[in-house]
Parts: structure tokens; C-alpha cells; sequence
């Protein structure tokens, strides 16, 4: 057996399918773009709002001018690149990784209502990111049960 034979067959199971696709690529792009939007944001443009004078916004002008609405561009990628893996073209839609990857969105979407019911009043401005969305946490863990949902139409 040779090399590039064994390598290639690490990546092409014939009963599963491949590993690693473009539309797999794609939805791990779109993912890790949306994490790197949130976290540039908060870290590098947004305000700090307990500053006094409030500073200026920093990083590009036009992040700083979509405020809030970076927060949607940041989850709705992570929403979308999780919704494109649902595919049977990617390891996470089909077989055991429709259960885990639905499953999981399910407790994240949880777990992010109940964090924020649990802080919310005087404990909820000390977390990064769950301070600046206020009730829009409710939205963001309902977005990561919509996406389970759609992991649970492939289920079989």
C-alpha cells in the first residue's frame, strides 16, 4: 500500500462519505468568521461604556457605525455556517454527526437562555458580550435551538 493511498483513504471513507468537503470548508469559514467578527468587535472597535467621556469608537469606521448590529453579522455567520454543515456532504450531516451537532446546539442554546437568566441584574455587565445584548441573548439562544432543529430534519 502506498503513502498517498493510505493518506487519501484517512480522508474517503466509501460507507461515510469524505471528510472533508468544500461545503464543510465553507460552513468552518463562515463559523470561525462569525466568532472573529463578535470578538474583533467587542475587543477592538466597541466602546467601553463605563468609560467617562466615552472614547470614540475604534478599528474601521463602518463597524463602529453598525453598533449592535455587528452582533447579528457575528452570530448570524456562526448561525449559517452551522446550517450549511447540516448538509450529508459534511461529517456533521450525516450519521452520529447530525445527533452530536444537534444535541449540541440544543444545550449552547440552553445554556445561553439560562446563563442569562441567572445574571441577569447585577452580575450581567461583568460577562463580555452577554452585557452588551441585554434581551437579545434570548434571541441568540433561541437561534442556536432553530439551528438544532434543522439538524434534527436530517435525522434518521
Amino acid at each position: 500500500m502506498s503513502m498517498s493511498r493510505s493518506f487519501r483513504s484517512d480522508f474517503v471513507d466509501p460507507q461515510r462519505g469524505p471528510l472533508l468537503t468544500v461545503r464543510f470548508g465553507l460552513a468552518l469559514l463562515f463559523v470561525v468568521l462569525g466568532i472573529a467578527w463578535i470578538a474583533y468587535y467587542y475587543v477592538g472597535v466597541r466602546p467601553d461604556p463605563n468609560a467617562f467621556p466615552a472614547p470614540k469608537p475604534g478599528g474601521p469606521g463602518f463597524m463602529g457605525d453598525l453598533a449592535k448590529w455587528n452582533y447579528l453579522i457575528g452570530f448570524g455567520l456562526v448561525m449559517v455556517g452551522l446550517f450549511v454543515a447540516a448538509h450529508p456532504d459534511t461529517p456533521l450531516g450525516r450519521n452520529r454527526g447530525v445527533v452530536v451537532t444537534m444535541l449540541s446546539c440544543f444545550i449552547i442554546g440552553l445554556l445561553w437562555i439560562c446563563t442569562y437568566y441567572v445574571l441577569t441584574g447585577q452580575h450581567l455587565d461583568k460577562v463580555p458580550v452577554f452585557n452588551d445584548l441585554a434581551q437579545y441573548n434570548l434571541l441568540v439562544g433561541i437561534g442556536f435551538m432553530a439551528v438544532g432543529f434543522s439538524y434534527a430534519t436530517r435525522w434518521e
